[in-house]
């Protein structure tokens, strides 16, 4: 879209081609910018992904705590 905005500029006198330029530009660098903060998204979910599966293996292989001992003593009511 910047390269369609870019020669619509060139190749189009007047107001008209200036605001398709303008527009076209506009959209087309929108459009990437967007396209970026997408993609950071999608790789900050990965790595949360692959953390919460490195949590998950780490609890398998670990043995579960030992309780804590209790104590003869009751609470009274």
């Amino acid at each position: 879209m910047v390269i369609a905005g870019l020669l619509f500029g060139v190749l189009i006198d007047g107001l008209t081609g200036q605001v398709l330029a303008i527009a076209l530009i506009s959209f087309g660098l929108g459009g990437a910018l967007l396209l970026v903060f997408f993609e950071v998204g999608l790789s900050e979910d990965h790595e949360r992904e692959r953390e919460e599966q490195a949590r998950r293996r780490r609890r398998r292989r670990s043995p579960p705590p030992p309780h804590a001992p209790r104590s003869g003593w009751r609470r009274r009511s």
